[in-house]
């Protein structure tokens, strides 16, 4: 709800719950005046959509913006509304012109729209109106909260370890997330959420904040005294990054909202048919991935056994990785020549991709753009095309690389030319697109909207072609980039433990077929922890699945279980790429993780039980299985993947000798279903189909 009476700047007074039907009188309650408080502005205080300190506003500004040459401190910023406009299908637009006494004149758009998804995308954009250039220091898109959203929880994380979820109360103050790689990086915030208190899976109210970028961004909860409480978002400028020359314009990234009355689920209700809608489609098939296979030890004999392996398993597409360009034989050399290397495939890549087509697979080729190493040809011949800061300084490496700088015309026409002539030549129909260093060396905003313009044209001339979205693993995964990718890698551990935590809030988000999982070898390459198959299958099944295992070296029984399991993905991948995510709470045995996915006719549904660790009861809890309809009767039977999984009991419940039960979808989700004690790091898989 905006209020846009008089003369004042509009400000958003309400968003949240439907209030349905309103009548004059309910409107005038809801737009009523505050009370002032005391040792304050003599005047209501109303944020308005851009707030300044000129209406009396003492949190973070909207806006700070001053004419070049001018300094800032001595140039307040008025902001008076031009014009309010309702553009379709749902949506608000505010047009704002902020002045100050030294000329500076900018034209602002603020503008709000709320999708059929239930998502509200918040833009603003600025133009320079005057005769003088205008420095743009911040330009924010941020909604209120209530004050009984006073829980509030966002992410952080490392290398293989992202998404790690962090939460407490609100507290007075600003809690300020910035993010200054040049992506959003494995700590990122990712989803910042404030609710009532004790809110979780399903249950409670949230309001919730994604930065649609993949640069340097600001994001924060403030609180301040007065009760005011405010989401925000905004790109994070360095000084002097972003001068509008006169009629120069300038878009702030997109924002996004989402309110939910059922929890976290209730989030997810709304993101996933939001990014199943911008994100580009595309076939998702069953991925072998070579990295953790063979590393750089590439040949055509070494891969042939491979492919011969993937394909009898019924893998639907064979991803060559890192290593088979010109003198690429570890990670500190070669990167940016992107041509094949002679030596080890005198014949180019022809024999094995043929291969891999003749086995009924499609080909797909790991690449990495925007990087390039100290010691390659690209770096020697082109010293100038490495991205630098203003003052010509190179960041230091970061494993052994450095950016390029994708503003320059030379290297973007570059990149085209070399990817284009390997999409040209080959039949490649996926690309591995890697980003494996933060860049350091400002200039985040043009950098990402030259990304932004390279993937789009790349699409463009091949549009067959699918991209994966990698940064060290989940290091660049946000709504900006997802209109460009059809795949994350979200994360480089495919320890399936670690992996349990990471795909169930990374999912909060985005929806499983977007995040690629896979089963690895026995014992992690990264945490070098071992787990039974049945573990790693289940975890890798609940997304956009695949494997990266030098599966000539498992057993045949292990193959035959993959091959089992790669027809239980194509079995139930219409399920799982299209339904409903649902999760449980953790319950006082927080060492399971219970989610699921329900078609969205609540016909069928899978659900995942894994341990994490040893259970502090002898007798575990039932296991609830949630969204289903209450008024069907489903039979609900046991997926088999690998071994069955340990248990610590005697004797476990009756209905798992026969593999299967039958009750109500009520019965299920409230009084649940006895399970065995798992032993640590195991897991289920059930499936639920309705007997109508």
């Amino acid at each position: 709800m905006l209020d846009a009476r008089g003369a004042a700047v509009p400000a958003v007074r309400y968003w949240g719950p439907d209030l349905g039907p309103l009548d004059e009188a309910d409107l005038a309650v809801v737009a009523v005046a505050p009370a002032i408080a005391p040792s304050s502005p003599d005047i209501p205080l109303v944020p308005s959509v851009l707030p300044t300190p000129a209406e009396g506003w003492t949190g973070l500004p909207g806006i700070e913006a001053h004419r070049v040459g001018m300094p800032a401190s001595r140039s307040p910023l008025r902001l008076t509304p031009t014009a309010v406009h309702r553009s379709a299908p749902a949506g608000l637009v505010v047009a704002l012109r902020a002045h100050d006494e030294h000329g500076l004149l900018l034209d602002l758009d603020w503008s709000a729209e709320l999708t059929d998804e239930g998502i509200v995308e918040v833009s603003v954009a600025a133009t320079a109106a005057g005769e003088h250039p205008v420095a743009l220091g911040r330009l924010a898109a941020r909604l209120p909260v209530p004050a009984r959203a006073s829980d509030l929880l966002d992410f952080s994380g490392l290398w293989a370890g992202e998404r790690r979820p962090q939460r407490g109360p609100v507290r007075d103050g600003v809690h300020l997330r910035e993010q200054r790689q040049g992506r959003p990086g494995h700590d990122a915030p990712f989803l910042t959420v404030a609710g009532t208190p004790g809110f979780g899976f399903a249950a409670g109210e949230v309001w919730s904040l994604h930065h649609a970028w993949s640069g340097d961004s600001r994001i924060a909860l403030e609180s301040l005294a007065t009760g005011h409480r405010h989401l925000g978002a905004e790109e994070l400028l360095q000084p002097g990054e972003i001068v509008l020359a006169p009629g120069e314009h300038y878009d702030a990234p997109l924002a996004l909202f989402a309110f939910s009355g059922q929890g976290l689920d209730g989030l997810s209700d709304r993101f996933h048919p939001y990014v199943r809608r911008i994100s580009p489609p595309t076939h998702r098939p069953v991925v072998l991935n070579t990295w953790e296979a063979v590393y750089f030890d590439q040949s055509l004999a070494a891969l042939v056994p491979l492919v011969d392996a993937a394909a009898d398993l019924g893998v639907e597409r064979f991803v060559l990785d890192d290593g088979w360009f010109a003198g690429r034989t570890d990670d500190r050399r070669a990167l940016g020549d992107w041509i094949v290397d002679s030596d080890r495939w005198p014949a180019g890549l022809h024999p094995l991709v043929g291969l891999v087509e003749q086995r009924g697979m499609d080909f797909g080729l790991w690449v990495e753009p925007e990087m390039v190493s100290p010691e390659s040809r690209l770096a020697r011949e082109h010293p100038d095309w490495l991205l630098a800061s203003s003052d010509g300084a190179v960041p230091p490496t970061w494993r052994w690389q450095h950016a390029l700088d994708l503003t320059n015309p030379a290297v973007r026409e570059h990149l085209l030319s070399a990817l284009g002539a390997l999409l040209d030549e080959y039949p490649i129909r996926f690309l591995k697109w890697d980003h494996n260093r933060a860049l350091m060396a400002g200039g985040s905003a043009a950098q990402t909207r030259a990304l932004y313009a390279l993937l789009d044209e790349l699409r463009a001339r091949h549009p067959d072609v699918a991209i994966e979205s990698c940064a060290s693993g989940g290091g660049r995964i946000d709504l900006g980039i997802a209109r460009r990718t059809h795949r994350f890698w979200t994360s480089d551990t495919n320890d399936a433990l670690e992996r349990q935590s990471i795909q169930r809030w990374s999912s909060i988000l985005v929806p499983l077929e977007l995040l690629g999982g896979h089963v690895g070898a026995p014992r992690a390459h990264i945490t070098g922890r071992t787990h039974d198959l049945s573990l790693r299958l289940a975890t890798a099944l609940f997304g956009h699945a695949g494997i990266e295992w030098d599966v000539t070296r498992a057993s045949d029984d292990d193959r035959a279980l993959l091959r089992e399991w790669v027809a239980t993905v194509q079995r139930f991948r219409p399920l799982l790429h299209s339904g409903r995510t649902v999760r449980v709470d953790p319950d006082d045995d927080a060492s399971r993780l219970v989610h699921g996915v329900v078609a969205p006719d609540r016909g069928e549904a899978l659900f995942s039980l894994a341990t994490t660790a040893a259970s502090r009861v002898s007798v575990p809890p039932p296991l609830r299985l949630p969204g289903l309809d209450p008024d069907r009767r489903y039979r609900v039977a046991l997926v088999p993947l690998g071994t069955p999984p340990r248990a610590v009991q005697d004797a476990p419940p009756a209905w798992f000798a026969t593999g299967e039960v039958i009750a109500s979808g009520r019965v299920l989700a409230e009084a649940g279903l006895p399970v065995p004690l798992l032993a640590p790091e195991q897991a289920i898989v059930l499936h639920a189909i309705a007997l109508d």
